[in-house]
């Protein structure tokens, strides 16, 4: 009975959940589903982190490449951000170039790394307009279930957290970079942005971590990025209904509580990295 009525209503079963304050999966409306988080998963990555935030399932790999800075900023290296939703992830999502999602996706993950600065683009400057490190940060989606954005930020900083670059000089009679890859160093980390994603059902019912069934049946969606400050790094609100500002406070002081989980979460698997080798 459930599922045909889950099936031929999925709005009116979600609202029924909704009316005793509950969801479906069995969580409260505050509530996010677990997540795990696994670093250096990727042997052949300068970094990497795998993250999971209950089936919605994120890798991202990053890979150091040397360059030459741009001539408008002589002494900044760049990183480069890409988000793939393969049909793997989903069957939603069709082969082919990069779809509307996965493109919005991945300047939504420009943004914060720039408005975070949660990596000085300077730190990865070698020598003032010669020679500069590019970070490629691939981030893929294995498992698609809701709440996307939440999980690349999370492989995305872990990933950054897990990366060493190798030791790079310039040699004076050939003006060409040598790499020495047994010194290896990480990068320096000046913020720890965290994402908590929201959405409203009929104008009013405000849950967190949505599921993707969630976000379909939902009349808007929201992402709040706060740093370990408390400070708010980024907003992203594709349309929908609008906001109050004690309602965007609610969802501001809900993203600081979540940062600090998120930042312990990585610290500690990190350390128990450390520990390991």
């Amino acid at each position: 009975m459930a599922a045909g009525f889950k099936t031929a209503e999925p709005l009116e079963y979600h609202r029924s959940f909704l009316k005793e304050n509950c969801r479906p999966d069995g969580r409260d409306l505050s509530e996010f589903r677990a997540t795990t988080l696994n670093i250096g998963s990727i042997s052949t990555a300068d970094g990497s982190a795998l993250v999971k935030v209950g089936n919605t399932t994120v890798i991202c790999g990053i890979k150091a490449e040397l360059a030459n800075p741009t001539v408008e900023a002589p002494g900044k290296g760049y990183i480069v951000p890409n988000v793939d939703l393969p049909p793997l992830c989903s069957s939603r999502f069709r082969p082919g170039p990069p779809g509307e999602q996965a493109q919005s996706a991945s300047q939504f993950i420009a943004d914060v790394i720039e408005s975070s600065e949660v990596i000085q683009t300077e730190d990865l400057c070698i020598e003032r307009g010669k020679l500069c490190w590019v970070l490629y940060c691939d981030i893929m989606c294995l498992d698609y279930d809701g709440n996307l954005l939440d999980a690349c930020i999370i492989a995305l900083l872990a990933a950054l957290k897990n990366t060493q670059l190798p030791e790079v000089t310039i040699n004076t009679e050939t003006s060409g970079p040598e790499v020495n890859l047994e010194k290896r160093q990480g990068l320096q980390i000046h913020k720890h942005p965290v994402g908590a994603s929201f959405c409203i059902f009929d104008d009013s019912i405000l849950i967190v971590d949505p599921t993707a069934e969630e976000e379909c049946l939902s009349t808007a969606q929201l992402t709040v990025v706060t740093d370990e400050e408390g400070r708010l790094c980024s907003l992203h609100k594709p349309g929908g209904t609008s906001l109050s500002a004690e309602k965007l406070q609610e969802f501001i002081s809900r993203a600081t509580a979540r940062q600090k989980e998120i930042q312990k979460l990585i610290d500690k698997v990190i350390h128990s990295v450390k520990t390991a080798q």
